[in-house]
């Protein structure tokens, strides 16, 4: 299985903030559980890492909204004034067609941009992702040589991931 990891450059983005989100400065776990269990069964997970209240407490949480009830939430480490990682997103799929996972993905781009961070970890890099601007693909050596846009290994305009020229 070949699995490549990605990353927003933020001055390579000009996304908006939206007007439905909060972050959570006192988040209730058990609600936020509750989103992460539909979230997980809606996509029919087999195996899920679980969410203890540490988490919620020790990283920056992003609530979301429809109307006054939460829906959403992200979950994202700070791990200095550059850089910061999505290490968990969730919804309920009461709407699936809001698309909120791009909807909150350019929201926190957006925020951590307007903070002064740099990059915006993002995980796997989904083919989903390439519809993000800034979107970084890292090679099996980029973050020992900071080269995460050598050739073939930057989004390409109009490509999908299948077609990079990327093998592993």
């Amino acid at each position: 299985m070949s699995y490549s990891y990605a990353r927003i450059n933020l001055d390579k983005t000009d996304y908006s903030k939206i007007g439905s989100s909060e972050v959570l400065l006192n988040p209730d776990p058990k609600q936020l559980n509750e989103i992460y269990y539909k979230y997980c069964h809606y996509h029919k997970f087999n195996s899920v890492m679980p969410l203890f209240d540490k988490d919620y407490y020790s990283n920056d949480i992003f609530g979301y909204y429809d109307g006054d009830v939460l829906v959403a939430f992200s979950m994202i480490s700070v791990y200095d004034d550059e850089n910061a990682e999505c290490v968990q997103f969730a919804w309920d799929y009461v709407n699936p067609k809001s698309q909120l996972g791009l909807k909150t993905l350019k929201h926190e781009c957006a925020y951590y941009k307007e903070k002064g961070f740099k990059y915006l970890y993002i995980g796997g890099a989904d083919e989903y992702k390439n519809k993000m601007d800034g979107l970084e693909v890292m090679s099996p050596v980029s973050w020992i040589e900071d080269r995460w846009t050598i050739d073939g290994f930057e989004k390409v305009p109009g490509m999908t991931w299948k077609e990079l020229p990327i093998s592993f």
